[in-house]
C-alpha cells in the first residue's frame, strides 16, 4: 500500500493510477488544469450547446442528471443560465429520502426547471440493496446503476440529444484504469461501481428482469447514434468541490443540521444529504480499501489549496470510516436483517492485508451504549499509517 506524495489518496482505490514519482493521476490533472486553454474549451462547450438546441426538435435541449446536491445545483444552473439551454432534470429519488434531500431537490426545481423523478419499487430496491450488501459489501451499488441509467433512458425516450453529467472520475479521482480523462460521459458504465450496468445482476427469487427496467444502462451502440453525453467539469474552469458547494448554498442548498464527523465520517455537511445509507457504505469502503469519505474530501481540499497534507492526515486519522450506530441499525431494518446478522457479513469484507483483528477487543458489541463505531478501530487495527502506507509488524 502506498499513498500519493501530494495528497493522501492510497493506491487501494480501484482504478487509480500513480506515476513514476509516486503522484496520483488526480493530482497531476489538477496541476495540468493550470495550463488548459479554458477559453477554447468554453468555445467548444458553447458549440455543443448550440448543436443541442438545433437538434432538440423544439423540446428540451439537454438532460441534467441530478441528485439535488451541490454539483446538481451548479451544473443545472450553469446549463440554464450560462448556456441558455432548455434543461430537463432527471432524478432517481432514493428510497427513504431525507427531509433535507427532499428540500434540496425541490429547491433546485423552483429555480425554474422541469423534473422527471423516477422511483423504483421499494421492495425491489430493498432486495437489490440486500443482495449487493451480501455479495459485494456495497449496498448502494444497484442505486448507482439507476442513478446513471435513467438519464440515458430518458434521453432516448424523449428524443433529447444531450446528456450532461458533472464529474469525470478519471479527472477528479485519477481512476484512469476505468475511464479516459475526456468529456465523453457515455462511458460512465465503465465505472467499477456500475460494472457494466446490467440489470440482470439483481435478478433473484421474486424479482425478474422485467422488474428492473430502471437498473439497465441502455445499449451503447444505440446511444451513440442518438445521444451525446458530456462531463461538465471537463469544460468549466470554475468547477470545484468548494466552489460548487458555496454556489449551491447561495442558491438555497440545505445541509445536514448538527452533522458530526464522528458519526458520519464526513466533513462537509452538504454531502450525502439525501440518504443515510451512504454513511454505512463509506464505513464498509474504509474496511475494504483502507479509505473512506474523509479521504475523498481532504484530497479535494489539498488540490484546491485549502488544506495541507499534514492537516489532511490528521483529519483522516480522526474521522475516516466513522459511522454512528443509528445508521447501522436503520440500514439493518431497511434490508430486513438484524444487527447481529450484519457483523459477520461486514467482517467477510474486511481487508486482512490492511487490518488485523485484535483478539483482546472481544466478540460482543453493544449498539445501545456505543455512540459510534470508533470501537472498530480497536476491533480491527489498521496495518497502515495514513499518508505513508503499510507498517511493519
Amino acid at each position: 500500500m502506498k499513498y500519493c506524495k501530494k495528497c493522501v489518496q492510497p493506491d487501494t482505490r480501484p482504478g487509480i493510477v500513480f506515476d513514476a514519482e509516486g503522484v496520483c493521476a488526480a493530482c497531476r490533472f489538477s496541476e495540468q488544469m493550470q495550463s488548459v486553454d479554458w477559453d477554447k474549451r468554453e468555445r467548444e462547450l458553447k458549440k455543443i450547446a448550440e448543436w443541442a438546441k438545433k437538434n432538440s426538435g423544439g423540446g428540451f435541449d439537454c438532460i441534467s442528471g441530478v441528485s439535488g446536491g451541490r454539483d446538481s445545483h451548479y451544473q443545472s444552473l450553469y446549463l440554464k443560465e450560462r448556456l441558455g439551454l432548455r434543461v430537463l432534470l432527471v432524478n432517481m429519488a432514493p428510497d427513504n429520502i431525507t427531509e433535507a434531500g427532499r428540500h434540496n431537490l425541490e429547491n433546485l426545481v423552483q429555480q425554474g426547471f422541469d423534473l422527471i423523478s423516477f422511483r423504483s419499487n421499494p421492495k425491489v430496491w430493498r432486495a437489490a440493496a440486500r443482495k449487493a450488501f451480501f455479495e459485494y459489501g456495497n449496498p448502494v451499488k444497484p442505486s448507482e446503476y439507476m442513478l446513471y441509467a435513467v438519464s440515458y433512458q430518458a434521453a432516448l425516450a424523449f428524443g433529447i440529444p444531450l446528456v450532461v453529467q458533472g464529474d469525470n472520475a478519471a479527472i477528479v479521482l485519477g481512476t484512469l484504469d476505468e475511464l479516459e480523462a475526456d468529456d465523453d460521459a457515455l462511458n460512465v458504465d465503465q465505472y467499477t461501481t456500475l460494472g457494466g450496468g446490467n440489470a440482470s445482476d439483481w435478478v433473484q427469487e421474486g424479482i425478474e428482469l422485467k422488474d428492473l427496467l430502471f437498473y439497465q444502462f441502455p445499449d451503447k451502440d444505440e446511444l451513440r447514434k442518438k445521444v451525446r453525453a458530456i462531463f461538465l467539469n471537463y469544460y468549466v474552469k470554475e468547477w470545484s468541490y468548494a466552489g460548487n458547494t458555496e454556489f449551491a448554498v447561495s442558491r438555497g442548498l440545505r445541509g445536514r443540521e448538527g452533522m458530526d464527523p464522528n458519526m458520519t465520517g464526513r466533513l462537509n455537511p452538504y454531502g450525502s444529504v439525501d440518504s443515510d445509507m451512504l454513511f454505512v457504505n463509506q464505513m464498509l469502503k474504509y474496511y475494504k480499501f483502507g479509505f473512506g469519505c474523509t479521504t475523498d474530501e481532504v484530497c479535494y481540499e489539498i488540490r484546491e489549496g485549502r488544506l495541507s497534507r499534514e492537516e489532511a492526515i490528521k483529519l483522516v486519522e480522526q474521522y475516516d470510516g466513522k459511522c454512528d450506530a443509528r445508521y447501522i441499525r436503520r440500514f439493518c431494518e431497511y434490508i430486513g436483517i438484524t444487527v447481529e446478522e450484519f457483523w459477520p457479513v461486514f467482517e467477510r469484507f474486511v481487508n486482512r492485508k490492511l487490518f488485523r483483528k485484535n483478539p483482546a477487543a472481544g466478540e460482543k458489541y453493544s449498539w445501545t451504549s456505543l455512540p459510534s463505531t470508533s470501537f472498530l478501530r480497536d476491533k480491527w487495527q489498521p496495518l497502515f499509517k495514513v499518508g505513508y502506507g503499510l507498517i511493519s509488524e
